[in-house]
């Protein structure tokens, strides 16, 4: 859900979007802290916001970090 978010701050398009691990922190919703596959060597690391679902509103890139390797650790940011 949040590939068109990245897409847009990047301001390019992906054909590989695969998420390869996550963690999560319990804050006041959940941060999705995602490691994506963007090419055949390239990765992402996500940070997405998924507020409480009474809120009803869907998941939020809030950050991401460009230029990882698959072997890079999922940490905050």
């Amino acid at each position: 859900q949040v590939k068109p978010q990245f897409e847009s701050r990047e301001n390019r398009t992906y054909g590989i979007f695969k998420a390869i691990v996550y963690k999560t922190q319990v804050v006041a919703g959940i941060n999705y802290f995602i490691k994506v596959q963007v090419s055949d060597d390239n990765y992402v690391h996500l940070r997405v916001f998924q507020s409480l679902p009474h809120e009803n509103q869907g998941p939020s890139l809030v950050s991401f970090q460009t230029g990882k390797t698959r072997d890079d650790p999922l940490t905050y940011f």
